[in-house]
This record gives structure tokens, sequence and C-alpha cells, in this order.
């Protein structure tokens, strides 16, 4: 698998050279959000609103009133937690182009509840006028940049950092689903880095004897229901959804609807976090302690088929061990 690093840190650069009305803010986390480079080469681009995310949205608002298209970037919860009413009022409600870039989603950072966008999906996707994706690869972080940049309104990305793994060789576009196996046992649905679980698990359940239909997800809303509803119709056991996120109004919720609006009868298992806070640890201890990487999936599947596979953690193929932040940069989050 090829590793890229910092891929978001290179497109964004790429990209904002080119296009002079776009503006590079940072709230005092250049270096975690890989904008010190562009910092450091395209001052005239690049604004510091300092640790005060509700003046920066507001501030954001305003220069996309003023024909501007600022990119914030910041980690994800600050970018809703804390400044929740600037983003309603200053960005949402007048359709700003603003393009949150929000890092660390879910538990992507050893950081604990203080720095873990765990339901960021649920709280955004509620948001008259704005337009939710997320990256699952080093390809969708490279593309994110420019497609979210054709939206005529707010668009929050969830952006993955560090060394990426690229995992597709098509750009991300918005609305479009990736289907990555196409079997007609179980369909499993998949978003951000539970993607890469997924396809860990798949060639292990095949070689089982189950066959698997795979959906990755990048745009979270607009949510396209009736693609998620003809997929699930052509399964004969039931839908598997894994997410980094609650359970609560994440992916596992958006597909819930879209099968009980559609009057479809088919036994669903929602991955994910709990009902819980996730406590700091690197991502692939917090993804098995919770639930959600591959041999939980492999589980989920058996418990939709009624079939036991005999698939141990042995039988899948070999994980990714990322580095842990805090031994690779100084801001340890």
């Amino acid at each position: 698998m090829e590793m890229v690093n910092r891929p978001y840190a290179s497109a964004f650069e790429a990209y904002a050279v080119q296009h002079p009305e776009v503006l590079c803010l940072s709230a005092d986390l250049t270096s975690s959000c890989e904008i010190d480079g562009f910092r450091d080469r395209h001052p005239d681009q690049f604004l510091s609103l300092g640790m005060a995310e509700q003046n920066m949205l507001s501030f954001a608002g305003g220069l996309g009133l003023a024909g501007f298209r600022p990119f914030i970037h910041s980690f994800g919860v600050f970018l809703y937690r804390r400044p929740y009413d600037q983003l309603m009022a200053s960005i949402a409600y007048p359709r700003r182009k603003v393009r949150l870039m929000g890092f660390l989603p879910g538990i992507t950072t050893p950081g604990g509840m203080t720095h873990q966008a765990i339901e960021d999906i649920s709280v955004m996707r509620t948001i008259p006028n704005m337009t939710v994706l997320e990256a699952g690869d080093a390809t969708e972080v490279e593309s994110i940049v420019a497609e979210a940049d054709t939206v005529d309104g707010p668009v929050y990305c969830r952006i993955l950092r560090g060394s990426v793994p690229r995992l597709f060789n098509t750009p991300l576009r918005i609305g479009q689903m990736r289907v990555l196996a196409e079997g007609d046992d179980v369909l499993v649905v998949t978003a951000g880095i539970a993607t890469e679980e997924a396809m860990r698990a798949r060639a292990a359940l095949d070689a089982a004897g189950v066959a698997v239909r795979h959906l990755h997800l990048s745009t979270l809303k607009p949510f396209d229901a009736a693609q998620i509803v003809e997929h699930a119709a052509s399964v004969r056991h039931g839908v598997v959804t894994l997410e980094n996120h609650l359970v609560a109004g994440g992916v596992g919720s958006m597909v819930a609807e879209a099968l009980a609006e559609a009057g479809l009868a088919r036994k669903l298992v929602r991955l994910g976090l709990q009902d819980t806070y996730a406590h700091g640890g690197s991502k692939p201890y917090l993804m098995r302690y919770y639930g959600l990487d591959a041999l939980s999936l492999v589980r989920a599947v058996e418990r939709v088929t009624g079939q036991e596979t005999g698939i141990t953690e042995e039988a899948l193929c070999a994980v990714r061990v990322d580095a842990v932040h805090s031994a690779v940069k100084a801001e340890a989050l």
C-alpha cells in the first residue's frame, strides 16, 4: 500500500496559488493542520486569527460577503462546538462560501474527548445549507480541496493528516459513492478511515463464502438515500455500517433513515462509538477497543448472516500500524 506524506499540505497549496480569492485562515493550529509551509511561502493569502474560533468564523463570513473564499483550518471539534452560533448566523444562514477543514475526525487523535470530533457529522448534517464531505484516503484528501470549492455555500470537510494510505485512483466527487465490491450477501457501508478496515476484512469474508457489497461514502450531505436503498435491496441478509463517529446521527443513522423511509425491511447493524466518549490512545488501539476495526466488522457480518466464518485476526490482511502522534509531532495532538 502506498503511503502519502501530508497530502493535504501539497494539495491545498497547489490549488490556492491558482486562485487568489482563496484565503487560508488558521487559529493557532497552523503546523498541526499542515498549512505552516503555505503561511511561509504565501503570506498574502494567509491570516492568523489566534485562538479565537468564534471570531474566526464571523470573520470568515465577512470575507465571504466580500467575495473571498476562506478555507478555515482547525481541529474539527473547534469548528462547531465553540463557535456554533457564529457558524449558524455568519456562515450557514447567509450561505457563505466558507470551507471548514476539520482535522482529527473521530478517534484519529490520542487527545481524548476535548480533541475528538465524534458527533460532528450528526451536528453538521442538520445545519441547513451545509455540505458535509469526508476523505477516506490520500487521493480523496488531495481532491477534496478543489471539489469543496465548487459548492455554492458552506462546506464542512473531515480531513486526514500526516501519512495517509492511497486506496483509490480516482478523485473524490460530490454526490458519487464508490462501489468497492458487488457481493449479494451483505451490504457494508463505510466512510473515512473505516473503509480501510472494511477492505481488510473483505478478502477473508470472501474466502469464507460471504459475498460483501461494499460502499464507500465521501459525500455525507447531500446523502443519496435512493442509491443506498437500491443496494440494500440487492443483498440477501442485511446491512452493516462502520464509521469513525457515534452511531447516533452519523452514517448508521442516515442508512437507517433511508431504509425506514423506503419501507425496506433489512436487518441493520451499526458499528461505531456507542453512546460514549473515547479515551486517549493510538488509532489502532481505539479502533479495536470501541469495535471499529476489521475483526469487529467480521463479527457483525456473522450476526447479520447467522453464519460463523471462523475468521480470526490472523486471517485478516496485515494491519497498518500508525506512528503515535506524540512521537512524530511536537504538539503531540
